[in-house]
């Protein structure tokens, strides 16, 4: 089978950890299982290296996934903002201008 097979097969975080050799602590996990994940993502797409090697492939995979880990391991999900939940929760409102001349003092 071959190791794109492997992944393939993978339904959980705890399978690709698993499968890369990847030592994880399972707390942080619960918390950051999907972000691991789509950090890892991002990484791989942004490395462009000759992935024709399996085990070099394998490596990249494993290294990738640590390094993502590790990430959540110094900071959380909040923080990171791969989701757009996350991005959009920190938007600044906009309040409309009000006129200063517009507010009336209360009646006395």
């Amino acid at each position: 089978m071959s190791f794109a097979d492997t992944l393939r097969q993978l339904s959980s975080a705890e399978d690709f950890f698993s499968a890369l050799h990847v030592d994880y602590d399972p707390q942080i996990l619960n918390v950051a299982r999907l972000h691991i994940l789509r950090k890892m993502r991002l990484y791989l797409e942004a490395d462009k290296g000759d992935l024709a090697d399996e085990s070099l492939q394998k490596q990249q995979y494993q290294h990738y996934l640590a390094q993502a880990y590790n990430d959540f391991v110094h900071s959380s999900p909040i923080k990171e903002r791969l989701f757009k939940v996350h991005q959009e929760a920190v938007k600044p409102v906009k309040l409309p201008m009000v006129k200063l001349t517009s507010l009336t003092m209360p009646p006395e």
